[in-house]
């Protein structure tokens, strides 16, 4: 992170891998705010085939500071996927069968439009000008990126957090192209509390000096010190008290005593600003702002007259709803009450809660029960939808 306001040396972004779908201007996206948004660029990956009938596609919905490198070594931190311990070969999603989609969604940072990209209007970024967008113009995007491919319905919709925001979203906006749907450690409506977070992020990003009322890339700036905080204030709640008493409890970093000063004293700080200082290398910071707002924003309910059960009733999909018990970021009690609206709207629902204590990120992590359960349920689906091995 700079101490100071002065510019600082811009490396070019790496050229990103993968494909390409652009929805061109002249048939824009439309919007929840009642605007249209167009051309737009949809970074995507794709992994296995698609079969004759198209009935094998499964679409990968990721999380806030997730991006569309689900089962590949990510190109700009050289780290493993994000998702390979549930998508390839011989995983729950198995890409030697099904035809896995993930891709970045819009206002995010790896390739699809956002703010840090060109507004074709101006020729310059879009900064704080992009309009401020939702859970369902992420999903309308990825409706029409589908499409594309033929797709008319999807196998299954999975994500976890905010993908799980987007998985109910696709069952309920879009019912007919969806045979399956795994909503994890998600909630039809995100909590005051977690508003309450993704407030003191924004607030830290903005209050950075380097972040020039957004508009920091024409001047050659990057609030770094402020998106690492709010990335270290988020992380916390990822994790649950036993995770990090687990993992650090109250040990000393690289001393024998305390130092009586501000530095890095604990493990755990000096953990948890290593997780903000590698955040900066890869995330936007006015991305940041955005996609924490269309978290905030989702209400399932609000459109069916605030009956969450009106939201799935006609929805022949199969759904499976996963919580962690150790999740307060997106506690068992949000999952179910999805279930309850899934029951009353007499949908086919099956509802898993798995005792852990790694909290929130245990969707992300080796979690041997998960996988049996997503795994089980797959396999459901796919004798109902006619798919081999």
């Amino acid at each position: 992170m700079t101490n100071s306001s002065q510019k600082i040396s811009l490396t070019p972004p790496p050229v990103l891998p993968g494909e390409r779908f652009v929805i061109p201007a002249d048939d824009p996206l439309p919007l929840d705010n009642g605007g249209r948004l167009g051309p737009v660029t949809i970074a995507y990956r794709t992994y296995g085939r698609l079969d004759e009938r198209k009935a094998n596609a499964v679409l990968v919905c990721h999380a806030l500071t997730g991006d569309q490198f689900v089962a590949e070594t990510h190109p700009v931190t050289g780290k493993p996927g994000w998702w390979e311990t549930l998508v390839g070969p011989g995983r729950v999603l198995d890409t030697d069968r099904f035809f896995v989609i993930c891709a970045n969604v819009i206002g995010g940072c790896m390739g699809t439009t956002g703010p840090k990209e060109t507004d074709p209007a101006t020729g310059r970024p879009y900064g704080l000008s992009f309009p401020v967008i939702t859970i369902g113009d992420m999903v309308r995007a990825q409706k029409r990126l589908v499409e594309s491919m033929g797709i008319e319905s999807l196998f299954c919709v999975v994500g976890g957090s905010m993908g799980g925001m987007q998985v109910l979203q696709w069952a309920t906006a879009h019912p007919d192209m969806v045979f399956s749907a795994m909503p994890i450690a998600t909630a039809a409506r995100h909590s005051a509390q977690n508003i309450a977070f993704h407030e003191v992020g924004r607030q830290a990003i903005m209050a950075d000096p380097d972040w020039c009322g957004g508009g920091y890339a024409e001047r050659g700036t990057r609030p770094h010190r402020g998106l690492a905080v709010a990335r270290m204030a988020a992380h916390i709640t990822y994790l649950s008290e036993t995770a990090l008493h687990r993992k650090f409890g109250r040990n000393l970093q690289d001393r024998e005593a305390l130092s009586y000063g501000f530095g890095a004293d604990f493990q755990v700080e000096s953990y948890l600003r290593h997780q903000g200082s590698t955040f900066v290398e890869r995330f936007d910071a006015n991305s940041y702002l955005y996609i924490t707002r269309a978290m905030d924003y989702f209400d399932l309910a609000r459109d069916f007259g605030g009956q969450l059960a009106n939201a799935f009733r006609g929805s022949n999909a199969r759904f499976c709803v996963v919580s962690f018990t150790s999740d307060w970021l997106f506690p068992t009690s949000e999952s179910r009450a999805l279930v309850h609206a899934l029951n009353a709207a007499a949908a086919n629902v099956s509802f898993v809660e798995i005792p852990t204590d790694k909290g929130h990120d245990a969707f992300l992590l080796d979690e041997p029960e998960l996988f049996k359960v997503l795994g089980g349920f797959v396999e459901g689906c796919a004798e109902r939808r006619g798919l081999r091995r």
